[in-house]
Formats: C-alpha cells, structure tokens, sequence
C-alpha cells in the first residue's frame, strides 16, 4: 500500500487502479492520478474530503458498515459502491482496504462496464421469461378456449336455424379460423426469433398432392368470388413436413386473393425439377412496387398493392422460414402481367 514515499514510484503514477489512504475519520489524505481518469477529480479536490462526501446516497449505509469494520481491524475485500464523477454521473468502484495503525489504505477498479454488462445479461433473461409466458399464453390459454368457440359454433351450425343465423355463424366460425391462422403465425414468429426457428416434422411416408388439394379448398371456399385453378405434375411422396408444407400454400394463397385483381383467376402450380420440388401460386393484378419488394419477407410488412387489415404482416416471413426449414427457398417476382411467389426444396433432405 502507498506510503509518502511510494508517491514517486512508477506503480503509482500508472496504475489504473484508484489508490488512496484514509484517516480514521474517514479524509482522503493521499490519492494518486487515477482519480482524475475515473472521476474527473484532481487531488485538492479529493484530499482533505471525507470519502461520504462521494458517495452514492442508496449506498451510504452499506459503506459505513464497511468502514466500521476496517476500523476494528477487519479488511475489506470486494466491496463494491458508487462514487460521484466530477461531471455528476456515478461510477462503481471494487474495494480493498487494510487497516495499518489509525491510517487505512485503499485501492479501487472501475467495474461500471461489468455492471452494466450483468444487468443488461438479466434484462435480457427477463424478456426471453417474458416471451416464453407469451408463447404459453397464446399456445395455451387462447388457443384453447378459441377451438371451444369454434366447436360449439359448427354445433350450432348443425341445428335448425334461420337463414339469417346460418349466415351469422359462417361468419363467426371465418373469424375463428382467422384468429386461430393469427395464433398460429405469432407463435411461430416468436419461436423463430428466439432461436428456435420454424420446426419441421418431415416425413417420406405421407402423400403431398391431397394436402394440396385440401389446402386450397378451403381458401376457395372462403373466397368464392375469386377462382383458384391447381396445376400438379409432381411425384409423391415427397420428403417434407406436409403440414408446414400446406401452411405456406395456405399463406401464399390468402395473399394472391388479397392482393390479386378480383375475379381474376389465382393458379396453384407444383411440379419437379430435376432433385427439386418446385411449386408457385400466382395471381393477376398490380405489380408489387419495388421498394416494397425489398421488404417483402421481413415480419409486420404489408405485401403487395392494397392495404390488408386481415393479418399482421407475417404471413410471407413464416413461409420462407418454413422453406428454409426445408433447405429451399421462397422467391417472388412481379410485373404487369402477374405476381408469383415460388417455393424451390430438394426432393430429399
């Protein structure tokens, strides 16, 4: 620890470290140019000062139970407080003090950036706690009772019922449907930016082209204004996640009725391509203008040339996750003539 004579050493001119000896009331009676690095603060602003005088108010009481126990003979080791910067901000400072006689001498290391550091690391913690509860409260609690409602609905359906009720609960049971597809895409959404990307089950076994056909009648039957023509040429089986596989088709499908001229008929196409599988959906009706191209496939974008309020703009991103997944890759181009997206995977994984 630095004595009067120690003030000359080399040590002492340029360690960062802060150094300094205290009286057993607790004045500054040495310190060394560290101060100034880490504080802004030069001798006769420190020297003949109690250290309280910097200290940070929530860490006052702390700090004289410290001192308390150096002046019974104790050291102190690791003792971690804030001291006032010369422009008003707050540093925080390590300890080690040792007691030699009625003088007690010190030394200090700003550990700021550390803290800092740890409390950004448990903010993050919190958030990703935060977004696993998300994740369950949509995958659990509202998933759950929103299937009840849907159920209970075709029940009803099922009974003798006005024209007029008939008609108010298909519209009941599309909303349902809606927001069990809006569930499902922030659910995947929030899986994918955790880390965990989209999950996929592929399997050899199970035939594609049905769940194809599945897939978009049940767009044709909620869009019966708009004609969907499939074109198939592929071999199945195929090696893929046929349910992932059907919620792009369905994506990209709700997107070329949204966005495409009405009336104008949307064309559901799949074939191979050599080892790829290749399938696109296209549809007519204004080209997508460049900029908005640029961003086609980033989450909470809105796709195409009219404003939909249907969806939250994740629709594409989750598709080309679910491509990617697959080892493909989701593409889209347009012009005057037509928009189409396409979906390009190896046969095989």
């Amino acid at each position: 620890m630095p004595t009067q004579m120690d003030r000359t050493s080399r040590t002492w001119k340029v360690t960062p470290d802060l150094l300094g000896v205290i009286d057993s009331s607790g004045v500054f009676m040495d310190t060394n140019p560290a101060w100034f690095d880490t504080l802004g603060l030069l001798p006769g602003e420190i020297e003949s000062r109690q250290f309280f005088d910097f200290i940070h108010p929530e860490d006052l009481s702390r700090t004289e139970a410290a001192f308390e126990r150096i002046k019974q003979g104790k050291p102190v080791l690791q003792f971690e407080n804030r001291y006032r910067h010369k422009d008003g901000s707050y540093r925080w400072l390590s300890w080690n003090a040792v007691p030699e006689g009625d003088r007690f001498y010190c030394s200090a290391r700003d550990v700021t950036k550390s803290k800092e550091n740890a409390a950004s690391l448990a903010s993050r913690e919190q958030e990703a706690h935060f977004r696993e509860q998300f994740i369950a409260v949509l995958g659990h609690d509202l998933r759950n009772p929103l299937s009840a409602i849907g159920a209970a609905l075709r029940l009803l359906e099922n009974e003798p019922q006005s024209a007029k009720a008939l008609e108010i609960l298909a519209l009941g049971r599309q909303s349902v449907t809606r927001m069990s597809a809006l569930i499902n895409d922030i659910l995947d959404f929030a899986r994918s930016r955790l880390g965990e990307g989209i999950e996929v089950a592929r399997s050899e076994s199970t035939e594609l082209r049905p769940v194809l056909s599945q897939t978009v009648e049940e767009i044709r039957l909620a869009n019966p204004d708009t004609p969907i023509t499939e074109s198939y040429s592929f071999t199945d089986p195929l090696y893929c996640d046929t349910d992932r596989i059907a919620q792009l088709v369905s994506n990209l499908l709700s997107n070329a009725v949204t966005h495409g001229t009405t009336g104008k008929p949307v064309t559901v196409a799949a074939g191979d391509d050599g080892s790829d599988f290749v399938l696109s959906v296209a549809n007519h009706g204004d080209p997508i203008p460049a900029d908005t191209m640029a961003l086609l496939f980033e989450p909470f974008t809105r796709s195409g040339t009219r404003e939909s309020q249907n969806g939250l703009g994740l629709g594409l991103y989750i598709a080309q996750q679910i491509a990617a997944a697959h080892g493909g890759r989701l593409t889209a181009v347009s012009d005057e003539a037509q928009t189409v997206f396409s979906l390009r995977m190896p046969r095989q994984g």
